[in-house]
């Protein structure tokens, strides 16, 4: 008879879990609290516009191809993608920005056109940035976290000076233009750090960015969790929505199933995509392995203010992906990591997906999605999401030199307060806990829990950490714990 696990969420992590494990043999059933799957990573569709609520980047292809091709799949038989050229562009001040193209050729023409050398500096810099993918792919990300020793390679040794070192520090001591030295800082940000705080072999990102590209998938990222619901299905996972959890049921120290809307379903495993904090109040004080203590000391990743806007024409002097860096970064980083609390001039992001995908909106109009990054935990009101919609709009209007707000069809926001009802985040953080050095691999919280059998976890606050492709790759962490206690197949 077939061992039973109940996963609970249907984020990208939860459905690679689940599909790993149906394949290794499991009978698995996820179960959903919201009405639709995804997790993070869901839709908002409205008056003809498609936006991705969660995220919107697509990098790192080959963690997809390989996660795919676990099942003899490939990325192209669930959805298209296309390389985005440019990539994005970032402002630095009124009608003055840099575009990254889609090639690193392009990329070094464009950082010997703002700063004569630094060419050959970036061809160094990406290649032991490519040195660092390559060894954090190959030999680090794909390990469960379970002990020090993961980290001890031949190749790791040799780069050992570059965990006690720092991303700012390395890139500030190569490139002496801030503009070009905060682009190279911008990929860590991922991670949920500040670059300042992030280990130097994390240059790795630099390659997915510069040297692997970024890609869009046809009609948005929701189009992967998609494609991960029909790998899923096929597989003969059932999903269950509308589903909340209400506990892990625990006897004689083994979880032996949930309760969800009152009722009891047993299992012979648990694995939990959810979030982490979140997943242990489902469980008696005394089973918990992480006090409010040691969560409340943790770095956590920042949260965000999320605005979705549909616009009645096309818009000018922006690209799929437009970052917009025209005020101090340091000052608005202390305000997320150092002092929390709202910064008085934030640095934002936008995606228009409509610049690349004619699903994303009517023809001849535009839709935006803004981003500012925030600390967790703070105050959310609707009263502080006007002002600061009102306050990018303003700049975002200067620095690309055009009226919006008149063309403004509708906005939508999405706030602390939202992470944390509709996903049960802790402090509402968006992006789970950081990669800094004391919170990387098996510093992070353990894939299976120490006080309970049978109950695992997996997601951002796990390893390997924050992002889609490690959500990916924790879900085949997680499900290769299981499947080799279980002595169930290879997978």
């Amino acid at each position: 008879m077939k061992k039973t696990i109940h996963v609970i969420g249907s984020g990208f992590s939860s459905l690679a879990a689940s599909c790993y494990l149906a394949k290794a043999g499991f009978e698995v059933t996820i179960f959903e609290k919201n009405a639709t799957i995804g997790g993070r990573a869901r839709q908002l569709i409205k008056d003809g516009f498609t936006f991705d609520i969660g995220p919107t980047w697509y990098w790192m292809p080959d963690v997809f191809e390989r996660f795919f091709n676990d099942f003899n799949k490939k990325p192209s038989d669930y959805y298209a993608l296309e390389k985005l050229n440019p990539a994005y562009s970032v402002y630095f001040g009124k009608n003055d920005f840099i575009t990254i193209e889609d090639t690193l050729d392009k990329i070094k023409t464009a950082f010997e056109k703002e700063e004569a050398g630094s060419a050959k500096k970036l061809t160094a810099f990406i290649n032991e940035a490519k040195s660092n993918y390559d060894i954090a792919i190959k030999d680090l990300v794909y390990n469960p976290g379970l002990s020090p020793l993961e980290l001890v390679t031949p190749k790791t040794i040799l780069k050992l000076n570059q965990f006690f070192s720092n991303i700012k520090r390395d890139v500030r001591k190569a490139f002496k233009n801030n503009r070009l030295a905060q682009i190279l800082e911008f990929p860590v940000l991922f991670l949920g750090a500040k670059p300042s705080d992030t280990p130097s072999f994390y240059s790795f990102m630099n390659y997915a960015d510069f040297g692997l590209g970024t890609f869009h998938p046809k009609n948005g990222m929701y189009q992967v969790i998609l494609a991960l619901e029909a790998l899923a299905l096929e597989l003969g996972v059932t999903i269950k929505t509308n589903a909340p959890i209400d506990a892990i049921i625990v006897e004689n120290g083994s979880a032996k199933g949930v309760v969800s809307n009152g009722k009891e379903y047993a299992s012979n495993v648990v694995v939990s995509g959810a979030d982490y904090h979140h997943t242990e109040t489902l469980l008696e004080k005394t089973n918990r392995q992480y006090s409010e203590s040691y969560w409340s000391k943790k770095t956590f990743a920042p949260s965000s203010l999320l605005f979705y806007v549909g616009f009645d024409k096309k818009l000018d002097n922006v690209n799929h992906h437009t970052l917009f860096f025209d005020v101090d970064f340091e000052v608005h980083a202390e305000a997320i990591y150092d002092h929390p609390k709202w910064p008085e001039n934030p640095l934002f992001y936008a995606s228009f997906p409509s610049k690349t995908d004619a699903s994303a909106a009517p023809e001849g109009k535009e839709a935006g999605i803004f981003l500012i990054p925030l600390a967790p935990g703070l105050e959310d009101t609707q009263e502080l999401r006007e002002t600061y919609f009102n306050k990018i709009m303003a700049r975002f209007e200067n620095l690309t030199s055009q009226n919006v707000k008149k063309h403004i069809l509708f906005k939508e926001s999405f706030c602390i307060n939202d992470f944390i009802n509709d996903y049960n985040s802790y402090k509402g953080n968006a992006y789970g806990m950081a990669n800094t050095l004391t919170q990387t691999a098996f510093l992070r919280p353990k894939l299976k829990s120490k006080k309970i059998k049978n109950l695992y976890f997996t997601g951002q606050l796990t390893v390997p950490g924050p992002g889609v492709p490690p959500a990916l790759i924790s879900g085949k962490l997680v499900a290769d714990l299981v499947s080799k206690h279980y002595n169930n197949n290879p997978i």
